[in-house]
């Protein structure tokens, strides 16, 4: 979708007898999931039954134009419909072939099936994430699905076509997102080997471990994100809450890291996360509102960068995140319908009237 919303033209196959699940995951919004609306907007959708021979006839045709084919089945199902990365090298030798899975196309994992969750925990950000003594907290977002897979998914297609331009040459890409989530946790990971303590969940500065970098909770009930990382942020929060003594404690550690982190708590609570924005606006200490999923589309920043849109049913999702100034992305149109385009994108391919009415009586193809 972000490739979509650049300009590229991306075509959506899918199997009509099992197309993709999330078209199916409420909530709906006008008979269409919201899940799935959200996610495949600007892209064109074809309904191809591709383990036919004439579906995989349409997929050889795609694939001697395309300049990139993305695949998330387990290791070697492609190959077994004839559909791998050294199948459609032979149509066009310069296509590059992004095959995304869990845990890559090789290694005692390979076959396995996985979600997020099981990548985040095999990777120790999961392990990592939480209050210390209590149990491991799922992150609120899809940390392996979107940074390490779709976000280096399109990282690994663009920087092989990038390759292309340089050597003329195509490849098979590999993106396992246990691989991808395992750079997220790079500061971690540095602790552990340069001291061997395993970081206990909590304690690790950048995770909780902190007093001048951590979530407070405010007099309603509502919280706020502490940034203040660095000496002169911290110094001004200090004065800010006129607490001079603590300039001296930043780096406190063990009971008395956590008897600061306990006094700044009880600061917090003394005000509204609405007051203590209106106090520190302005002010360099990195004070931020943890804002409800309700709260961003009013926020100030979120708007004025455009990142919730609205298609022209109305329904909003969230925007283009790069910015280019002389190729600015937008929003073609919202998410089609299961094989919206697979007439008009066999036209393309120079299929004629006759032989598309085959396909669509036998039920090769949908529309």
């Amino acid at each position: 979708m972000l490739m979509a919303d650049m300009g590229a033209d991306v075509i959506k196959v899918e199997n009509p007898d099992a197309p993709d699940y999330i078209r199916f995951f409420p909530p709906a919004v006008e008979n269409d999931s919201a899940f799935y609306l959200s996610l495949n907007r600007s892209k064109r959708s074809m309904a191809i039954n591709f383990s036919s021979s004439e579906g995989k006839e349409i997929i050889f045709r795609l694939a001697q134009n395309a300049d990139i084919i993305m695949e998330q089945f387990r290791p070697g199902v492609m190959s077994k419909m004839g559909l791998g990365y050294d199948d459609l090298k032979k149509i066009n030798p310069k296509i590059i072939y992004v095959s995304i899975t869990g845990y890559g196309q090789d290694g005692p994992y390979a076959q396995q099936a996985g979600h997020d969750l099981n990548y985040i925990g095999y990777s120790g950000l999961l392990a990592t994430t939480g209050e210390k003594g209590k149990q491991p907290v799922i992150p609120g977002g899809q940390v392996a699905d979107v940074a390490a897979g779709a976000y280096m998914a399109m990282n690994a297609a663009l920087a092989a076509v990038y390759a292309r331009e340089k050597n003329g040459q195509g490849q098979h890409v590999d993106v396992a997102m246990l691989d991808c989530v395992l750079p997220l946790t790079t500061l971690q990971t540095a602790q552990y080997f340069a001291t061997k303590e395993n970081p206990e969940r909590g304690t690790f500065a950048l995770s909780g471990g902190l007093a001048n970098y951590n979530v407070y909770e405010c007099a309603d009930g509502k919280y706020v994100a502490l940034g203040a990382l660095e000496p002169k942020f911290w110094e001004q929060f200090c004065d800010l809450v006129k607490k001079p003594e603590w300039k001296i404690r930043m780096l406190d550690s063990g009971d008395d890291m956590l008897n600061l982190k306990k006094e700044v708590a009880g600061v917090f609570k003394i005000k509204t996360r609405t007051e203590w924005l209106q106090i520190s606006g302005g002010k360099d200490v990195c004070l931020t509102p943890v804002l409800d999923i309700s709260e961003l589309e009013n926020d100030a920043q979120i708007q004025h960068r455009k990142m919730i849109v609205e298609n022209e049913s109305g329904f909003k999702s969230i925007g283009i995140p790069l910015k280019f100034s002389q190729t600015p992305s937008q929003v073609a149109w919202q998410a089609p319908k299961l094989g919206e385009d697979t007439v008009s994108v066999l036209k393309e391919l120079e299929f004629s009237e006759p032989e598309i009415a085959v396909l669509l009586k036998s039920k090769v193809i949908f529309e």
